[in-house]
């Protein structure tokens, strides 16, 4: 997944929850949606449902090559080279879970009836990721 669009997305998406929290007043701020802008906070749920699939994806091709990468540790025979193929095996499998607890949350801040940042911003702060992947 392209961390830029993931970042954009995310950028696009606080906004309206930083918006609704703002003191409501009779001249709208720039940039904070109204009642007519209905059809944008649609198309950003869009754009974040597709990005969570493609992120989806990503991590699943992520896991098939690292499956292959361990199945490759087994040919190795020298040692030398063995010890750079599990650094390499660990530096994906902390990569990969990293990718599978953000792609959780994003997933579970989706699912807000405010949109994908609603519950981020309830005073729930995202739980932090210490487990090494098995």
């Amino acid at each position: 997944m392209n961390v830029k669009a993931l970042l954009v997305t995310l950028m696009l998406e606080i906004v309206p929850v930083l918006c609704a929290q703002s003191p409501q007043t009779p001249t709208a701020r720039p940039g904070c949606p109204n009642p007519a802008r209905a059809e944008h906070q649609q198309e950003m749920m869009e754009m974040h449902k597709q990005q969570m699939e493609a992120m989806r994806a990503d991590v699943a091709k992520m896991k098939a090559s690292l499956a292959e990468m361990k199945a490759n540790l087994l040919t190795i025979k020298d040692t030398n080279e063995m010890a750079r193929w599990r650094n390499n095996v660990e530096l994906w499998e902390t990569m990969v879970g990293h990718l599978e607890q953000m792609q959780k949350q994003m997933e579970s801040m989706g699912q807000g009836s405010m949109g994908p940042m609603h519950h981020s911003m309830e005073g729930q702060p995202p739980a932090p990721h210490h487990a090494k992947p098995e």
